[in-house]
C-alpha cells in the first residue's frame, strides 16, 4: 500500500509539473505502467486490450499483456499506475497545418460569428485594441453560415477598420476578404487580370469586390509583411501545446517551407517538438530543389520529424466555388471553378517528386480536380508509383462515381478528414446536387473496395481535436446531433474504423506502420490517457473526450 501510495505521489507531482510548465519530461527507466483500461490494433488491425504494458528507457514498446504476467517477468521494472483509465496509441492526424494552427492563435478568428454583423462588430472590436498592429489578420468566416447568401464586400469591411489594411481568410482557406486599404497596398484595380488558378470577385461594373479566390490570394499575401522569427516560433510554440493536449502525438504537415523545415528540425534535435511532424514539402519549387538534393529525409532525432512527401494542388475547395468541376455548380450554373495548372503541368510536377523518391499528396476536392490527380498518377513509372512510394489525394472530396475504383486500382491513398462532411453539409449539396453528392464524403464506398483512409482534421481550418474527428466519422452528424439520422449515414465508420483511421492507417500513410500507429513491441511508446472509454460510450458522447496524459517516446509531454 505505501508503494502504491508512493507511485500516485508520483503521478500527481507529474501532473503539477506539466500544469505549472511548458511540459513535462518525466521519465523511468523501463517503466511499467499497470491498471490500465488499453487498446490497440495489431498488425492484422484487430483492436486488443491489456492492462498493463512495459516502455523501455529508451521510450520503446517492450511489451503489453496482464499486469500479474508483465510484473512475473519484469519484477525491477517502476510501476507507474494509471488508475483504471483508458489508454490509447497516440492519435495521428494526417493532414494538418502547424504554423498556421499556431500563427492563428494571435489573430482573429471568426468561426463563431453567426451573421455579418456580429463578424464586422468583432473587428471593429479587435482593431480597436491592437492599435500596435499594422495590418488587421485573421479569418475562419463562413458567409454560408452568416446565411449572407454572397460574399461579404471590402465596402462591408471598410466599416469596421478603414485606417490600416485588413484581411481575413475564409474558413477553409481558399478565398480571402480584404477592405479598401489592402487593395490598394496590393494594387489591386479594375484593370488587374485574374491570376492563373484564381479569381478576383467582381460586381456588375467589373470593379473588384474584396473577395480573392485561391491564386488570387497571392496578390495580396506578397503585401502582407512576413513573420519574423520570433514570431515564427512563438506560432510553434503555441502549436504543439495545443497539439499535446488533443492527443495528438503525429501530424503530418501539409506546406513545410524553409522557415518550417529549418524549426521543425531544431526542435527535433533539441528535443522540443513534442508531436511528431511527417512533412511534406509545399510545391516543386526552389526549397525543394534544393532540399532534395539529398533525398527524402526518411527520420530525423528518434522519428520526430521526416520530410519525404510533395504537397502540390489541383483546385481550390467547394465552399467558395474553387473546386474544379466536371459540370458547372449546381448553384452557380456560370462556374465549374478552377484548375490550379493544366493537366501537363500537373503531371510534370508530379513525376518530378516522385523521380526523386518523394511520396507526392496532391490537394483535391472537386471531381475534375480528383480526376485530374488520378490521371497524373496512374503515369508515374512502376518504380514510383503509388504501390511503391504510397502517393495519396488529400481531400479526395468529391469524385465521379466511376474514378473511385480507379483509387484502389492505383493503390492511391485517400486522405480525408471527417469533420469536414459535418461542416460541409450545410452547403455541400446545394454546390453538387443529388446526384454528384452520392460520390462525396464517401468514407464507406472507399473502405468497401479496401482504401485505407488516413485521417485529420486540416487544422487549423478545423478543430484539431481527433475526437471530434472519430465523431463526425462515425455519427456524420454536428455537435447538436442534427440531422437526426446523419447526413448520408450508408458512409458513416464505425468506431473501430474510426480509430484506425487515426492510428495505423494515417501511419502507413506516412510510411512509418512500423514505429507508430499502434502499442505493440518494438514501435514508439507514444500513448494518451483519456477520460471515457470511447469504445463503450454512446456515439453521441465521443467528441466530448478529454485527453488527460499524452506521453511520447515514454516521456510524459502532456497532464490536464
Amino acid at each position: 500500500m505505501r508503494k502504491i501510495n508512493r507511485v500516485r505521489t508520483r503521478i500527481l507531482h507529474v501532473a503539477l509539473l506539466s500544469a505549472f510548465g511548458a511540459y513535462s519530461q518525466t521519465s523511468i527507466a523501463d517503466t511499467l505502467f499497470v491498471h490500465a483500461n488499453a487498446y490497440t490494433l495489431n498488425a492484422k488491425q484487430q483492436l486488443q486490450k491489456f492492462d498493463a504494458m512495459l516502455i523501455s528507457d529508451a521510450g520503446k514498446v517492450v511489451a503489453t499483456g496482464t499486469q500479474a504476467q508483465l510484473q512475473k517477468k519484469y519484477p525491477k521494472a517502476t510501476l507507474l499506475d494509471l488508475g483504471g483509465k483508458t489508454v490509447l496509441p497516440g492519435l495521428i492526424d494526417a493532414h494538418g497545418h502547424v504554423f498556421g494552427l499556431g500563427t492563428n492563435e494571435s489573430q482573429l478568428s471568426l468561426r463563431a460569428t453567426n451573421n455579418l454583423a456580429e463578424a464586422l462588430a468583432a473587428i471593429t472590436k479587435y482593431a480597436q485594441a491592437s492599435t500596435q498592429r499594422q495590418w488587421i489578420l485573421g479569418g475562419e468566416w463562413n458567409q454560408a453560415i452568416w446565411k449572407l447568401g454572397r460574399f461579404p464586400t471590402a465596402a462591408e469591411l471598410d466599416s469596421a477598420v478603414n485606417n490600416r489594411p485588413a484581411w481575413f481568410r475564409r474558413v477553409d482557406g481558399h478565398a480571402g476578404w480584404a477592405n479598401s486599404k489592402a487593395m490598394q497596398l496590393a494594387g489591386i484595380t479594375k484593370a488587374t487580370p485574374d491570376p492563373a488558378g484564381g479569381k478576383i470577385e467582381r460586381d456588375a461594373n467589373g470593379e473588384a469586390t474584396g473577395i480573392l479566390v485561391d491564386a488570387a490570394m497571392d496578390i495580396m499575401e506578397k503585401v502582407i509583411p512576413p513573420q519574423n522569427d520570433a514570431e515564427l516560433r512563438s506560432a510553434l510554440d503555441a502549436a504543439l501545446a495545443q497539439l499535446r493536449s488533443v492527443g495528438l502525438t503525429t501530424v503530418h504537415d501539409a506546406g513545410v517551407d524553409a522557415h518550417a523545415d529549418k524549426l521543425f528540425r531544431e526542435y527535433a534535435k533539441d528535443g522540443k517538438l513534442t508531436t511528431r511532424v511527417y512533412g511534406m514539402i509545399g510545391g516543386v519549387d526552389q526549397f525543394f530543389d534544393q532540399v532534395s538534393a539529398a533525398g527524402p529525409l526518411k527520420s530525423f532525432a528518434d522519428d520526430r520529424y521526416a520530410l519525404r512527401a510533395v504537397k502540390l494542388y489541383s483546385d481550390g475547395a467547394l465552399g467558395s466555388r474553387g473546386a474544379a468541376l466536371l459540370a458547372p455548380y449546381s448553384d452557380a450554373p456560370h462556374t465549374k471553378g478552377l484548375l490550379f495548372s493544366p493537366d501537363k503541368d500537373m503531371r510534370s510536377m508530379v513525376q518530378k517528386a516522385a523521380a526523386k523518391g518523394y511520396q507526392v499528396n496532391v490537394h483535391a476536392i472537386g471531381d475534375a480536380g480528383n480526376r485530374q490527380v488520378i490521371d497524373a498518377l496512374a503515369m508515374i513509372p512502376k518504380a514510383q508509383d503509388a504501390q511503391v512510394l504510397r502517393h495519396r489525394i488529400e481531400h479526395a472530396q468529391v469524385l465521379e462515381l466511376s474514378d473511385i475504383p480507379r483509387v484502389a486500382k492505383l493503390h492511391v491513398i485517400p486522405s480525408m478528414q471527417p469533420t469536414h462532411a459535418t461542416s460541409d453539409m450545410n452547403m455541400a449539396e446545394d454546390r453538387v446536387g443529388k446526384e454528384r453528392i452520392k460520390g462525396a464524403y464517401a468514407w464507406r464506398s472507399f473502405l468497401k473496395q479496401g482504401s485505407r483512409i488516413p485521417c485529420g482534421s486540416d487544422f487549423p481550418i478545423e478543430n484539431p481535436n481527433p475526437f471530434w474527428g472519430i465523431y463526425s466519422a462515425v455519427t456524420r452528424q454536428d455537435h447538436q446531433q442534427m440531422p437526426v439520422n446523419g447526413w448520408y449515414p450508408e458512409q458513416a465508420m464505425t468506431v473501430q474504423e474510426a480509430f484506425r483511421c487515426f492510428t495505423l492507417d494515417a501511419a502507413y500513410a506516412g510510411h512509418q506502420e512500423k514505429i507508430l500507429g499502434s502499442l505493440e513491441k518494438g514501435k514508439w511508446g507514444d500513448f494518451i490517457v483519456i477520460d471515457q472509454d470511447i469504445f463503450k460510450i454512446p456515439a453521441k458522447d465521443i467528441y466530448k473526450t478529454s485527453v488527460l496524459q499524452t506521453w511520447q517516446a515514454g516521456k510524459q509531454v502532456y497532464a490536464k
